[in-house]
Formats: C-alpha cells, structure tokens, sequence
C-alpha cells in the first residue's frame, strides 16, 4: 500500500503517527476498454493529491471479456499499488461487500469505473472519516454545491427515486445511488452482514441500514457527468429498488435491522418534512403501516363494544363509552409505537388525543343520527355498517391531525 503522512495547509506536521489507509474498490464487468484509462487518471490524481496511504481494488464480476486479462496485467504493472479480486457472479453489491469485508485499511471507498465523478471530491469524502467525524461518506448529485451534467430521463428518475426513498424512510441523505461512497471499515463491516442485496439496491439498502442504527452519513456534493454508455437498466432495476424498499421498512418495523455494538452519535434534527422522527419510527411508510394495524384493531374492537353495548345502551351512548375506550388505548398505542417521540409526554400527548377523539366522535355520532333520520330503527348490522364508513374517514383524518399536530408538538418533549 503506498502511504503519505497527513500534512495539513500551512505545510506543517501533525502529531506523529496521524496517518491512515484508505482502500479504493472499482468493480468492473465487461470493461475491458475503460479500466486502463481509468486507473491511469486515479493512480496519477492519489499519487499528487492524496495525503493518506492508498491501494486500488479492482473487482471483476464475472466478465466475459478481456477484462479479467487487462486486470492482471494492471495489477502486474503497478503490483504495490494495485490488486485484483474476480468473483464468478455478477453484482455491483457483491463486489463492494467482498472487498470492504476483506479490506485492511482504515476507510473503504467504492467509486465507478467510468470516474463520472470529480476526483476532487475525494479527500472531502475521506476527511472526515479519517479524523472520525463521521461513519459512511457518500458523493450527492443533488446536494446543495454540486454540479451534474445529464439528460432530462436519468435526472427525472434520480430524483424521483430519491423522493421516495424520504417519503417512505424519513432519510436525510439525498442521493442513494450515486457510485461514490466511503466508509470507515470498522463501522460499516457489522452493517454488511445485514444488507442482503447484492445488486444495485445495495448502496441505499447500505445507507438506509447506517442512519437507522444511528451512524452519521455525512454528505459531499460533486461534480457527475453522465456516462453516454450506463448499462443499467432503468426499469428491472426500479421494480427491485422498490420490493428492496418494502423488504427494508418490514425488517426496521420487525427490529431485524437493528445492528448492536455500533457507535452512538446523537439524533440528527430532521431536516425535511417527512424526515425520521425517532430512529425507532423509519419515517412515513412505517408510520403509514403501524397507524394502519393499531387502527384496524381499534376498528374491531370499538364495532365488537358498540355491539355489546348496544343491548343495553342508546345508539350514543353505547358509541361513547365504546370509543371512549378504545381511542384511549389507540392514542397510547400510536404514542409507542408509531410516532415514538411522544414517548416521555404521555399526558400532554393524550389531552392533544382527546381533542382529535371529540372530532372522531362527532363524525361516527353524525352517521349513526343520520342512519336514524334516514331509517327508522335501522338494524344493528346496518349501524354497524355506517359505523365502519365513518372509521375509514375518521381514520384519515386521525392520522392527519396526530402526525402533524399531536405527537409533532409533543414530540418536543419526548425522551
């Protein structure tokens, strides 16, 4: 490995022994004409511009090309400097997961072979892993400060995976895909065991993993030109993302993607509107799921009270009592387990929830009265169907109010 000591601006020292290896993973299928090039400008920039002690890694997944010749003979040619891994299956996932569970140095960064990205950005991703600062370092294209160049079609579908991703994890990164990332090799060796993808979904799979097991991510914008000749295909590789998506919020709301003996750092504030509230809750989409199945277990049970209640109540008596009860179990349920940061409010939170419960209770009345202008003496099955009409609204509207009013105010107060 070919080492420099760290030297800061001012061109003094640092301390002795301040020094740190990074390890360069490039994976590589069928590349056999852009590779020399490529780790001739990469080897040329770390040998003028890289003050931390480096190695290249080349990954070769399973080409059918030269390619795996044109590796050795690199690897040859620059043997303290260079080496080569071939894998027999393909995968952008497998490559990165073999290499960085291998890897002895300090960092691990993983960039594309085409250098689409500024190697400038660089010792800005490693910096800060270098001094400790942070855990996974990744390139952003839609950062504030970075400059892309690239066709309308892959920055409409840039942006809208992006999107989704915060819309259904509450993540604060910004860009999930882009092929430059780094990542201290202590940290992110426990997390490799937990990513099970290993094609293109795992770079976010990777991402989502280290910010929900409270890891800092931190982000450098870049300057991306678009490769005229990306073989990825757009639409397999969306249907993937999102099953990768789906399976992710299950493991987090299961607890499966919780990583132990990782660094503390503290919660990031949020910093978009769908952002995590607790790194327990993974944003809207487990929110969505949790609300959905306490709510449908508050439904049966307040129909199967009403019902009971019914032999010996009036229709509005029996419907108070009955949601009287079971809102107060769904508000303390959804305080728990949806939106966790309400955890240490629980009496401010639950007098918010009875504001939210009259609103419920007035809609579920007004069908039941309704029912009875319309119909006189209407039967307990048809009560019972106007009943279940006025929970799919009222349940709406319960979300709505807990999710941007209740648990988002007392989520200030929360532990």
């Amino acid at each position: 490995m070919t080492g420099h000591a760290v030297t800061a601006r001012d061109g003094t020292s640092p301390p002795s022994g301040l020094t740190a290896t990074v390890e360069i993973v490039v994976p590589v299928h069928n590349e056999e004409r852009a590779l020399p090039g490529c780790i001739d400008v990469l080897r040329d920039y770390l040998k003028r511009c890289f003050p931390f002690g480096w190695t290249i890694t080349v990954v070769d997944n399973a080409s059918t090309d030269r390619t795996p010749a044109v590796a050795a003979e690199l690897a040859e040619r620059y043997r303290d400097e260079l080496r080569l891994v071939r894998l027999e299956r393909k995968g952008r996932g497998l490559a990165l997961r073999t290499a960085w569970a291998r890897s002895q140095a300090d960092v691990v960064v993983y960039m594309d072979v085409d250098l689409s990205t500024g190697l400038d950005a660089l010792l800005p991703l490693t910096a800060s892993l270098v001094n400790g600062h942070s855990d996974v370092a990744i390139g952003s294209r839609l950062a504030r400060g970075a400059r892309t160049l690239r066709g309308p079609r892959r920055e409409i579908i840039s942006r809208a995976y992006n999107a989704l991703i915060r819309w259904t994890h509450g993540v604060g990164f910004t860009d999930a895909q882009c092929g430059f990332k780094a990542a201290r090799t202590a940290v992110i060796r426990p997390l490799l065991d937990k990513v099970e993808d290993d094609g293109w979904f795992f770079d976010t799979e990777l991402l989502l993993l280290a910010e929900y097991n409270g890891l800092r991510v931190q982000e450098v914008p870049v300057d991306w030109v678009e490769d005229a000749d990306s073989r990825v295909q757009v639409f397999s590789t969306a249907v993937e993302d999102v099953k990768g998506l789906i399976r992710v919020a299950r493991a987090k709301a299961s607890g499966a993607a919780r990583v132990p003996d990782l660094p503390r750092r503290p919660e990031p504030r949020p910093a978009h509107p769908d952002a995590v509230l607790t790194s327990r809750s993974g944003g809207l989409l487990w929110q969505v799921v949790s609300f959905g199945v306490i709510g449908v277990l508050s439904t049966v049970t307040h129909l199967g009270l009403y019902a009971l209640l019914r032999m010996w109540l009036p229709v509005l008596g029996a419907n108070l009592v009955a949601l009287t009860l079971t809102a107060a179990l769904n508000t303390e349920a959804n305080r728990r387990f949806t939106f966790v940061s309400s955890r240490g409010s629980a009496t401010h939170t639950h007098l918010l929830g009875l504001v939210v419960f009259a609103l419920y209770y007035g809609l579920t009345s007004v069908a039941l009265l309704g029912l009875h202008a319309l119909a006189a003496n209407p039967p307990h099955a048809l009560e019972l169907m106007a009943l279940v009409c006025a929970c799919v609204f009222g349940t709406a509207g319960r979300f709505v109010l807990l999710r941007g009013w209740v648990f988002r105010r007392a989520g200030g107060d929360g532990t």
